[in-house]
């Protein structure tokens, strides 16, 4: 007989997982304050919220940062500037991955800021803009050493020469990406930015106003003040993680998410009685496990399997056996833990980005970032009522 869906009865509102982030929208907003503060209020801050917001929600993070002051979002892709714009976020958006034609009317259409990173891209903006009758919002991208997307600095001069030729362009910015400023030795980063400073050098060899430069990340927000420019681009330290391999912070901030979810079953193994897939791991006498509805479908990566830790009830106990794609077992030993018990997966007491990335080989960015969206983000103070999903 096919079920039939009834009025129901029931709230499904605060039922349907235990699994959630918690983000401190509030946290986010002392972040940016402290950032600001830090390069000083004649430099302009571009919080950075590609990959979903670093994993925290696209759009309630970006609703609480406009209304905190933001002066501009940078972001990956189109489609993220374009989640924001529908949501009604007006603030100037940078789109910072490279380009291809179709799009370029999109952009301009929902006044966007394109990434211009060579001759060719700038004409077709040109081209779109004019087909239009409108104007785009570009800024120049150049390479000054990560090899990635850009114009090389040595053959910068032609880019900016085209730009003063666009009738239906303009140029509101120029910008350079650091590929070493978190590491111990800044040599080549210093390189990156006296390669950046001697395209810069082009706008008062001719008179011209010098539009707003910008290349430091956050490893250059905290250990190379002269590259603050005229904007800083704070992406992983606006979510409360250093980016330096000392995991040391000159910027107070503080990270603004709790994974938390819940004990739902408890039992006692007996000595030498696997667990999980692949039976890698057994109690050497009895223990107690709990088991833990999280995995690696929710981007708790399987790599921590058998390395990990959690934090139940303000202590600190092991994940044992294999990761599965949605559950997770925990070693209490002789301690108790009932169903309903909260499990801090990261944050708040809990293990730190940077612990769980150790764990997993890997960086704090990813662990932030793989945090799947089947995961609820429930927001605290948030900006609107609406604001309870990422």
């Amino acid at each position: 007989m096919p079920y039939r869906l009834n009025r129901p009865t029931v709230s499904t509102t605060d039922v349907l997982r235990p699994t959630h982030l918690r983000v401190s929208l509030a946290t986010l907003s002392d972040n940016l304050a402290s950032i600001q503060r830090a390069v000083g209020q004649g430099v302009r801050v571009m919080p950075i919220l590609k990959s979903n917001a670093y994993g925290h929600g696209l759009v309630p993070v970006a609703r609480k940062l406009a209304s905190a002051g933001a002066h501009m979002f940078g972001v990956a892709y189109l489609e993220e500037a374009l989640l924001l714009r529908r949501a009604g976020i007006d603030t100037p958006i940078l789109v910072l991955g490279g380009i291809v034609g179709h799009q370029i009317p999109v952009f301009i259409e929902y006044g966007l800021t394109l990434t211009a990173s060579s001759i060719d891209k700038l004409l077709a903006i040109e081209q779109a803009a004019a087909m239009m009758g409108a104007r785009a919002s570009v800024h120049l991208k150049i390479d000054t050493g990560m090899e990635r997307i850009g114009t090389h600095w040595y053959s910068a001069t032609p880019l900016l020469e085209a730009s003063l030729q666009c009738r239906h362009v303009d140029v509101g910015g120029i910008y350079s990406h650091f590929a070493n400023s978190d590491a111990d030795d800044l040599t080549h980063a210093r390189l990156q930015l006296e390669r950046f400073s001697e395209v810069l050098a082009f706008y008062p060899q001719h008179n011209l106003p010098m539009p707003c430069r910008h290349i430091a990340n956050s490893g250059g927000i905290l250990q190379l003040p002269e590259s603050h420019l005229d904007m800083v681009r704070p992406g992983i330290l606006l979510y409360g993680v250093s980016p330096l391999a000392s995991r040391t912070s000159t910027v107070p901030v503080r990270p603004a998410l709790c994974w938390q979810s819940r004990v739902v079953y408890f039992k006692v193994v007996k000595a030498g009685n696997p667990v999980s897939y692949g039976s890698t791991w057994a109690p050497t006498e009895n223990t107690r496990v709990v088991t833990v509805p999280v995995g690696y479908g929710d981007g708790y990566f399987r790599a921590l399997s058998g390395k990990a830790q959690v934090q139940i009830g303000g202590k600190r106990y092991p994940v044992v056996g294999r990761i599965c794609m949605d559950q997770l077992m925990v070693d209490i030993g002789e301690d108790s833990a009932h169903n309903g018990d909260e499990v801090i997966l990261l944050g708040e007491g809990g293990p730190h980005p940077d612990e769980l990335a150790d764990w997993a080989g890997t960086i704090a960015y990813e662990v932030l970032t793989n945090i799947n969206t089947r995961v609820p983000r429930v927001y605290v103070d948030a900006v609107s009522p609406d604001a309870t999903t990422g």
